[in-house]
């Protein structure tokens, strides 16, 4: 089946406002840059966000932040965001934070088709007690909406907390290769998330940097079947090469 798509604008054409999304990338290694730059000009607004962070200032997600497009995000880092810490602590964003490694667990098991499991990540903290800030009230001097408990179970005399796997009804991706089937390969640091965020969503949509055709890929270097992915979008080489990072250091 071929899976690619004429443009990223039509990739994206039918998310809804109100759509929940989980969105690949680390930092701003590795985001579906160019999906997420159609899915701005096509307009959709009141998103539910899952993604490890929520780009930066102008970049990435941070994009869709700007204008007031998210509603909710599910993430484990937000420090590299001013907008986003202003909409927070204003209460015009609901923000759900995850410990890493339980994030990157429940977009996997929600791919998997595992509904929870149990995870020592959490226990003692407020991430199991609740009454993590999601929502502050306008202005900021009270909250609106706080975390529940969370069910906790001894596994081998050691405390475990319940977590639940993550679903999404779109999925934004990027990788290094793919071919037309979708099967897809991530080359480095952007295989962080980008994986997993492909299995949680159930209609997932790739840009890749270079597209194949059916067979060039070895099924041995493919870290993600098609079966996961819906839509595939080809970069331009001047799209592919265009890659940020939030800090640029120098050492001599």
């Amino acid at each position: 089946m071929d899976k690619v798509s004429t443009n990223a604008a039509e990739a994206v054409a039918d998310i809804p406002d109100g759509a929940s999304l989980a969105v690949g990338g680390f930092g701003l290694s590795g985001i579906p840059d160019v999906l997420i730059q159609a899915l701005h000009a096509q307009g959709a607004t009141g998103l539910k966000v899952v993604s490890n962070n929520c780009g930066v200032d102008g970049r990435g997600l941070g994009v869709l932040l700007a204008d007031g497009r998210i509603a909710r995000v599910t993430g484990s880092y937000v420090g590299e965001n001013k907008e986003f810490a202003r909409q927070y602590l204003s209460g015009e964003l609901e923000v759900e934070l995850v410990p890493q490694g339980t994030l990157a667990e429940r977009l996997r098991s929600g791919g998997a088709g595992i509904p929870a499991f149990y995870t020592p990540a959490g226990v003692g903290t407020q991430v199991a007690r609740g009454g993590l800030p999601w929502r502050y009230a306008a202005g900021g001097d009270m909250v609106a909406v706080a975390s529940p408990s969370k069910e906790t179970r001894d596994f081998a005399g050691r405390p475990h907390v319940l977590e639940h796997g993550i679903t999404t009804a779109y999925a934004l991706v990027r990788a290094w290769r793919g071919d037309r089937h979708g099967n897809l390969v991530f080359r480095r640091s952007a295989a962080n998330f980008n994986p997993l965020a492909a299995m949680a969503g159930r209609i997932t949509v790739a840009e890749v940097e270079e597209l194949v055709e059916p067979g060039e890929l070895s099924p041995d270097e493919v870290h993600l079947p098609g079966i996961f992915v819906q839509r595939i979008v080809a970069l331009t080489p001047v799209q592919a090469a265009d890659k940020h990072i939030e800090k640029r250091t120098v050492r001599i």
